[in-house]
């Protein structure tokens, strides 16, 4: 229960790395709201967990503003929020990527840090505490070809997360990230370009320990960036990845 009495805001909680960390943060006691693009599917799950759920773009200032909003009727400012919500494009030279795929990437990995920051952080400064966590990616620390822009806005969310940390931390608030690397999500087949037998083990072959991150690694992690434990550590960027990056 390192988690008890604390409330939580999960964006992408309803599947792959989001739907682990609201499941952990459940069973460590926390309230949560799952703050999905699929409204449907967040129902669906906070009705079968028992907790609450939010339809949010968060690439929109209106919508992050009405998710707020229906954040704190719920239960006032969150303690913890957790920015997990994210999207990639196709594997290609970087030239080929369209403008509507890399503004589409840049929106939702990056631009939405921003929004979530100026509807939540002011209430969290108002309190004197918070923890944020934001979900970056190995391919922001070590990027793989062909995921290029993808790269680049997951090397945006660690430096985001160090200076936010750096700005925060006199205000009571934690800022860090996790670098997982590609797990059995619903972006898996994005990254590979093709989901086959073939592609999976030449992805493999990459992670010293041999295997995919899991939505439950991510929950873990988070549990423990996101709880009292870790009360002195901000501005880190952890890596998930079974050494991966090493």
């Amino acid at each position: 229960m390192r988690l008890e009495g604390k409330t939580a805001i999960v964006t992408g909680g309803a599947s792959g790395f989001g739907e682990g960390i609201v499941r952990k943060f459940l069973a460590e006691g926390a309230e949560v709201m799952i703050a999905d693009l699929n409204g449907e599917k967040a129902a669906a799950l906070a009705e079968e967990l028992g907790c609450y759920a939010c339809a949010v773009d968060v690439s929109d200032w209106g919508s992050v503003q009405g998710m707020a909003l229906a954040a704190d009727k719920t239960f006032g400012v969150a303690d913890i929020l957790v920015n997990n919500a994210g999207v990639t494009h196709l594997p290609q030279a970087m030239e080929d990527v369209t403008e509507e795929d890399f503004d589409r990437v840049i929106a939702v990995n990056c631009k939405s840090i921003y929004l979530m920051a100026r509807a939540l952080v002011p209430g969290m400064k108002e309190r004197g505490s918070g923890a944020i966590l934001n979900m970056a990616s190995t391919a922001g620390v070590s990027p793989r070809p062909k995921l290029n822009w993808y790269n680049a806005s997951k090397g945006w969310v660690n430096t985001a997360t160090r200076t936010m940390a750096v700005e925060l931390a006199p205000e009571g608030i934690r800022v860090n990230a996790l670098n997982p690397v590609a797990g059995e999500t619903p972006l898996l087949k994005s990254f590979m370009g093709e989901d086959t037998p073939e592609m999976r083990a030449k992805f493999l072959s990459t992670i010293p320990i041999g295997r995919f991150s899991t939505p439950e690694d991510m929950g873990n992690a988070a549990c423990y960036l996101c709880s009292d434990e870790a009360g002195m550590v901000t501005g880190v960027c952890m890596e998930v990845d079974g050494g991966r990056c090493i």
